[in-house]
């Protein structure tokens, strides 16, 4: 049966953006042998880049979300406000757009678009640039604005170019500090101040960003942001239990509230703390509820489309929560098997002629795929 199973899975993902009847699945994508996970491939890595090398210099169609001050920066274009990030749609799109660019180069350097990477994020993470990135943060009512989805995406960001021996991804760093400092500084003021958890399937949900941000901590060797993101995890969700999963996914979800908040846990508590939290915090009926794939009716529509993004994020929480269980766990094989599931279902439509999915879910796929 394990070998039919992984027929079955194969056969789903050959034709991922596949150009030809021809082209062999395993240049795009390779199953572990313990179907634990996908590993990217240089080819699935070139065509997923193409998505957001389409789309970060593109301006139009664009969704600014400002709160305009007065008549001058009410008529302001997109590349006036946000010199670096005002492509991909919006803001946080074109964010984790760069970070998938990074992310790729890094993989794989030899990358067939490796020049035109580079050369796009020349244009981009410019030292004005991002100073005028961080200067927005200081005009009046910014204070709250990509609160917290886009401050954790600058953040992943960051912790990928700060470990790379590289000349372009040092300097693309170091242009980055203004607005770094910037978030990270937002984020202290607004910890002690996070009465409540947002436990939405949208952009604000506090889980997600929590993890992005210790990551981040993590890896700068901020000792006191670290200590502070996981004091106010365990304030905020420490006493969790009987999560309502099978209430999951709303129409425009594309993160799980149940899964993203043990996915930070698992990272917040010991190993023996955490299997203790996740056993009160949900049962059987609600991981094999969130097993089962949603339903993308629609996938020009901006909202619904984001159920292919719940399946990528829902995979990497999975893989995660199954590395932190032990192997006679039944837990582990159910999110093993289950993550490959939803990344076998999105991975098709990521590049779908839609511009809606297009714009940012090659970030998502690869997230999931790198683990």
């Amino acid at each position: 049966m394990t070998g039919i199973r992984n027929g079955i899975i194969l056969w789903m993902v050959w034709g991922i953006f596949s150009k030809s009847a021809d082209a062999q699945q395993s240049e795009l994508f390779r199953i572990n042998k313990d179907s634990s996970g996908f590993e990217l491939t240089l080819a699935g890595a070139s065509h997923l880049a193409s998505l957001p090398l389409k789309c970060i210099l593109q301006e139009w169609p664009n969704k600014t979300n400002h709160t305009s001050n007065n008549s001058a920066d009410h008529v302001m274009l997109p590349s006036a406000l946000h010199p670096s990030f005002y492509g991909c749609f919006d803001w946080h799109s074109s964010v984790h757009g760069h970070w998938m660019l990074v992310r790729v180069l890094k993989k794989f350097p030899g990358i067939p678009e490796a020049e035109v990477i580079r050369s796009t994020l020349r244009q981009t993470l410019t030292v004005d640039r991002l100073e005028k990135e961080a200067a927005y943060f200081n005009l009046p009512l910014t204070a709250s604005w990509e609160r917290t989805y886009g401050w954790a995406w600058i953040l992943k960001l960051d912790a990928e170019l700060k470990d790379w021996n590289d000349a372009d991804g040092r300097a693309w760093r170091q242009a980055m500090v203004p607005l770094t400092r910037k978030i990270v500084q937002l984020w202290k003021d607004f910890l002690p101040r996070q009465t409540y958890a947002n436990r939405t399937g949208v952009h604000p949900n506090t889980a997600f960003g929590m993890v992005f941000a210790l990551e981040y901590a993590s890896a700068s060797g901020d000792t006191i942001f670290e200590k502070e993101l996981k004091q106010s995890a365990l304030k905020l969700f420490g006493n969790d239990k009987q999560i309502p999963a099978t209430w999951e996914p709303n129409t425009a979800d594309f993160l799980s509230p149940a899964l993203e908040e043990a996915d930070l846990m698992r990272r917040v508590l010991s190993p023996v703390e955490f299997r203790r939290w996740l056993d009160a915090f949900i049962g059987k009926a609600g991981l094999v509820h969130l097993s089962k794939l949603p339903v993308v009716s629609d996938r020009s529509d901006l909202q619904i489309v984001h159920l292919d993004g719940l399946c990528f994020s829902r995979s990497w929480c999975m893989q995660g929560l199954a590395k932190a269980l032990p192997s006679g766990d039944y837990r582990k094989a159910l999110l093993q098997k289950t993550a490959i599931a939803h990344l076998a279902a999105a991975l098709p439509h990521v590049v779908s002629g839609e511009y809606g999915g297009e714009h940012w879910l090659a970030s998502f796929a690869v997230y999931a795929l790198t683990l």
